[in-house]
This record gives C-alpha cells, sequence and structure tokens, in this order.
C-alpha cells in the first residue's frame, strides 16, 4: 500500500510538471515508480533512467510472497524493466538479471558506492581474545542462524573465538536457539541495536566481520567494515552480490557455503590473517575510495544523462 501511495504521489508530481525537466532519474524499487514515471512522461521528450538496486528472479519472487502474490510481483518488475529505456545498477548480478528480465539496452553498472564518510584516520587493532562481527537485521535470507555452528567449529582451534552478533529482526529467537544449541551461548554477545560509537567500536575491533546472506543487492558491510581494515567472510550465493566486493585474501574470504565447517574455515583464516590481512584491507578501500567512489558513480550516470538530453536537443 505505501509502494502504491508513494507511485501514485511521484507520477502525480511528474505529471504536473511534465515539461520542467530535461532528465529524471528514478528509483526503481519499488518497480511501481517505473509505471508511474512513464505514464507521467508519456509524449515527452524528458530522458528517464530508473535505478535498479536488486532485480529478483520469479523463483525467489514466489519464495518470499507465495505462488500468487510472487508471480504478480514477478510480473510487474517484468514489466517495468520492458518499460525501462535506460537502466542503472550497482552489481554484474543486477546486471545479468535485468537482460534476463528482458532489458533491451544494456544497462549501466556504477563503478561503486563507497563514500568517504566512513573512513578512519587510524586503522585499529583487532581486540584481544579476537572476535567476530555481525551487523543487520534478523531475517531469514541473513541466515545469522548459521553463524553460532560455525563459531563453534572455529573455536576448535580458535578457543578463546567470540562472537558479537549486533541487530533484531523476526529470527531472534531461531538465533539465540542457534547459540544454545551450538554450545557457544558463552562465546555470544547479543546486544540488538547499539549506538553509532558502538557500532563502529565493534566493528574496528573485530578480526573479521561476518555476512553470512543469501541476498544482497551491493553490499556496503563490506565496505563500512574496509574502512576500518576489518575483512569480511561472506557465503557464496548465486542472489549474493557483496562477494563480487571481496578479492581473496586481500579484503577478506568467500565461504562456499554456511555449511559449519565452511563459514568457520573461512572465519579461521581471516583471523589469523593479522595485522597483514587488517592492512590489505585497508589499502583495498584506499584504493575504492578512488577507483568505486560514489562520486564517479554519479559522473557516470551524468555523463550518460547529458549525452541523452543533447541528443535529444539535436533531432
Amino acid at each position: 500500500a505505501v509502494a502504491a501511495q508513494f507511485a501514485a504521489a511521484l507520477g502525480t508530481y511528474l505529471a504536473r510538471h511534465r515539461r520542467s525537466y530535461d532528465a529524471v532519474l528514478v528509483s526503481a524499487l519499488p518497480v511501481l515508480n517505473v509505471f508511474a514515471t512513464r505514464a507521467a512522461l508519456a509524449g515527452t521528450r524528458v530522458v528517464q533512467v530508473f535505478d535498479y538496486l536488486e532485480v529478483w528472479p520469479r523463483e525467489q519472487w514466489i519464495a518470499y510472497s507465495g505462488r500468487a502474490v510472487g508471480l504478480v510481483a514477478w510480473a510487474l518488475q517484468r514489466g517495468a524493466v520492458a518499460l525501462t529505456p535506460t537502466a542503472t545498477c550497482h552489481s554484474e548480478l543486477s546486471a545479468r538479471r535485468l537482460r534476463a528480465e528482458g532489458l533491451r539496452r544494456p544497462p549501466l553498472v556504477s563503478p561503486g558506492l563507497i563514500s568517504g564518510r566512513d573512513r578512519v584516520d587510524v586503522v585499529p587493532e583487532a581486540a584481544t581474545p579476537p572476535y567476530l562481527v555481525y551487523v543487520g537485521r534478523h531475517i531469514q535470507d541473513k541466515r545469522v542462524d548459521t553463524l553460532p555452528a560455525a563459531l563453534a567449529w572455529a573455536r576448535r582451534e580458535l578457543p578463546g573465538l567470540r562472537a558479537v552478533i549486533l541487530g533484531e529482526g523476526p529470527e531472534r529467537a531461531a538465533v539465540e536457539a542457534a547459540v544454545e544449541a551450538a554450545g557457544v551461548a558463552d562465546a555470544v554477545d547479543l546486544p540488538g541495536f547499539v549506538s553509532e560509537e558502538a557500532l563502529r567500536d565493534a566493528i574496528g575491533g573485530a578480526a573479521v566481520l561476518v555476512n553470512p546472506s543469501r541476498r544482497e543487492g551491493y553490499g556496503l558491510v563490506v565496505v563500512e567494515a574496509a574502512a576500518f581494515g576489518t575483512p569480511v567472510v561472506l557465503a557464496d550465493d548465486p542472489g549474493n552480490a557483496s562477494v563480487e566486493l571481496v578479492t581473496e585474501d586481500v579484503n577478506g574470504f568467500v565461504a562456499p557455503s554456511t555449511d559449519p565447517a565452511e563459514l568457520g574455515a573461512a572465519i579461521l583464516r581471516a583471523v589469523r590473517g593479522g595485522p597483514a590481512l587488517r592492512a590489505r584491507t585497508r589499502a583495498w578501500y584506499d584504493d575504492a575510495l578512488v577507483s568505486r567512489s560514489i562520486e564517479r558513480t554519479a559522473e557516470t550516470i551524468l555523463t550518460h544523462i547529458q549525452d541523452a538530453v543533447d541528443a535529444q536537443r539535436r533531432r
């Protein structure tokens, strides 16, 4: 309902000001925005660009919303993609999915969404004894409940290893149950939501940030951790675009799955990487501030828009 209300308000505004713009850049999340914009600006020469943070295949929509609602949502997404003259996205995964859903022109894949606002002047040392940190919502797609078993596996070789699992969500009870089942209740802290200062301290002091999510449209948590020199461990999955941000043994590792042995082994590699891995992780971040910056992304999109506007004026 909220998505429909927003799209209706967007369409109404654009219809009233349809002669006021040379170009518009509109988020395609929710996809109803695409229909509203296309209808409001029909018959004008306004250049329209739609930004797709995520694109889901049909099976994912069905799994998330049930067959009836999922098929409707997927059909709406597919229709929006067909109506999109120019699409921008922020991962190769989204680019592939846009093409699979029927996008007519190659999408603009942004260099990155990295901002220097998270950068710290001095890379902090990892705390002793070491701990892993998770930051995010406790929902099924994040697979937070896989962390305790992986921690238990890693503690066979590093008995002092702990975990700090931040955040809240509908899967909180499942996470607590997984902690008890893995026998690591004395090695796991579950503080819930914390202040910004406490969050930064938790990430900066962690030996590794672990995110076993199955679905990410970009992966800002990888970047946020790297700003502190904290490497990451992710889990490979067809819907996880954040793995595109990880260079093995440079800023982290990608576990083949969330199997306790595979995820635990990746965690051990990151913890044992020590100061050398932290230095490489921070170097990756410093390079990304130039090569993958949000400013470069904005310049890329604006250059495309200006070229399209100029082409319209020459017609």
